[in-house]
């Protein structure tokens, strides 16, 4: 009888262990995922704070000049940018775009293109509103959401391409955004 409880003790350490392993690993990995995520997100954050910061530093008569000659202006750029993290909002399942009339001003159409614009103070509101939006739906998306399918890719599409996810367009429009903060500087003093 002794044998047969020693045995059976056994098998349920190795059972357990085995348990404790995978239990381990999933942690290990489930980790790793939020520290990427993390990574990504914070970046995110540093870089649109940079932007609002020079944005809220430049004047209405900075952002009104050309980057450099012949290129867009700081107010395009304010317009364009705050546009495109408009359009994130649908893209990443948070809701619909708040200033969707923005798109054809600042995405489809170039600087010069003739169209009138927005005031400057309204596109600072607009920039402010879709940065605030999107930051508090980004502080409150799950680590798995994130590799989730995002609404511009269709499932087929996913389910060939998964790393076109939520995640990725933060990484995408991350990149963009600095290309732009690049830009901007050039209208400091």
């Amino acid at each position: 009888m002794l044998l047969f409880l020693i045995q059976d003790t056994d098998i349920w350490l190795i059972a357990f262990k085995e348990e404790i392993m995978e239990t381990v690993q999933a942690t290990t990995q489930a980790t790793e995922k939020e520290i990427f995520i993390k990574m990504v997100v914070s970046y995110w954050q540093v870089v649109n704070n940079r932007v609002t910061d020079l944005f809220n530093q430049l004047s209405d008569e900075e952002l009104s000049m050309e980057t450099a000659p012949g290129r867009n202006s700081g107010v395009y750029l304010l317009g364009h940018l705050a546009a495109v993290h408009d359009a994130m909002l649908p893209i990443l399942g948070f809701g619909d775009a708040l200033y969707p009339d923005l798109y054809k001003v600042f995405v489809e159409s170039p600087d010069k293109s003739g169209l009138e614009k927005p005031s400057t103070p309204y596109l600072r509101e607009c920039w402010s509103n879709v940065s605030s939006t999107l930051q508090r739906r980004i502080d409150t998306t799950q680590p798995d959401e994130w590799f989730t399918r995002h609404n511009a890719v269709s499932a087929e599409d996913f389910a060939k391409e998964p790393h076109r996810n939520k995640l990725n367009i933060i990484i995408n429009r991350t990149n963009h955004l600095s290309t732009h903060l690049g830009q901007l500087i050039y209208l400091s003093k």
